[in-house]
């Protein structure tokens, strides 16, 4: 049989200090053949000539200007000629073996989604720790959804997934109005077109975390109302796939992340959320934490606690602050 092309569609924008590292984990990459394509969104550092100097190792590259990591992942995907599709972050890494352990999963199905592994680092990938997690399982994608959602939002990091082409092109590209979570809407909707969702052991992803001014850590009012409508959109998803109690559920307990996240801000949006869940029936979802927080709900409740943590956060920042432009460590 023919070994299927897989394109790797990478969105990239002020990665200067991560792309090399990223796409050489692509490139180093035991399964052939593999297309590389990088769309450079508008960046102002040295982005561009980093990537300029990977042209000649067969990754294709396109400039544009600054219109979204979504509008650059769509981009990629005009150009990509794979039957199979993986979107990569431009500062992570991938194991060697991922792409080539997920093409042997599927076995050349069209109608399932392989699923990888993926653990944080911060400085090094050694740090790493690939512990057993309960979404690592084979399962029918509505039944992967609702238990993951009953739980939160659940970790949907577009580089775990291998996506035969045809489900992409059946549900749609990458929606340009939203940034912040933007692929919880996204692969619901895809998870949703497969038959099955097919998890692949020893598949890794190695997610970088903690990069100041990360689109993940963005809390801005325009990062709000995208992972606000992200949301709404992806719980719609799987209440159209199923409007059971069960889904109900785990849609209030999606939505109810958000309640929790941007607490006490934006309150409009806080307040249209709380509505929607009241219209499917309410949630059950226990706010997330450190120890103390939770300590500290159990007396205050858990409004008060959260408060009172973000303040204890904020002291903590504005202290390191301090202490570093007196030359101290922090």
């Amino acid at each position: 049989m023919t070994r299927p092309l897989v394109s790797v569609c990478i969105p990239c924008y002020n990665a200067e200090l991560y792309i090399a590292t990223a796409l050489e984990s692509v490139l180093a990459q035991t399964w052939h053949p593999i297309e590389i394509i990088v769309v450079n969104d508008g960046s102002i550092d040295g982005t561009s000539k980093i990537l300029d100097r990977y042209q000649d190792r067969g990754v294709r590259v396109i400039h544009q200007h600054n219109q979204g990591q979504c509008a650059a992942a769509n981009r990629a995907l005009a150009d990509a000629k794979g039957e199979l599709i993986k979107f990569f972050d431009a500062d992570d890494i991938l194991a060697p073996d991922m792409i080539e352990l997920q093409v042997g999963r599927l076995a050349g199905r069209r109608d399932a989604v392989a699923m990888g592994e993926w653990s944080r680092f911060y400085s090094d990938p050694t740090e790493a720790d690939f512990r057993s997690l309960p979404m690592y399982r084979d399962a029918k994608p509505i039944d992967w959804l609702v238990a993951e959602c009953s739980e939160g939002t659940p970790m949907m990091q577009c580089a775990i997934w291998l996506i035969p082409r045809e489900l992409v092109e059946q549900t749609g590209g990458w929606d340009e109005r939203l940034s912040l979570i933007n692929d919880f809407e996204f692969f619901a909707r895809v998870l949703l077109a497969a038959q099955e969702i097919l998890y692949t052991s020893n598949a890794r992803l190695y997610y970088r975390s903690g990069i100041i001014g990360s689109l993940s850590a963005s809390k801005s009012r325009t990062g709000a109302e995208s992972a606000y409508l992200s949301l709404l959109l992806g719980t719609n998803h799987l209440l159209d796939a199923e409007g059971t109690p069960r889904t109900k559920r785990a849609a209030s307990n999606a939505l109810q992340t958000f309640i929790y996240e941007f607490y006490p801000r934006f309150p409009d949006l806080r307040s249209s959320i709380s509505q929607r869940i009241a219209e499917l029936g309410g949630a059950d979802l226990a706010p997330s934490g450190p120890p103390g927080f939770h300590k500290l709900r159990r007396w205050t409740g858990w409004r008060t606690a959260r408060r009172l943590q973000l303040l204890a956060e904020r002291w903590g920042l504005n202290r390191a602050s301090r202490m570093r432009q007196v030359g101290h460590p922090s």
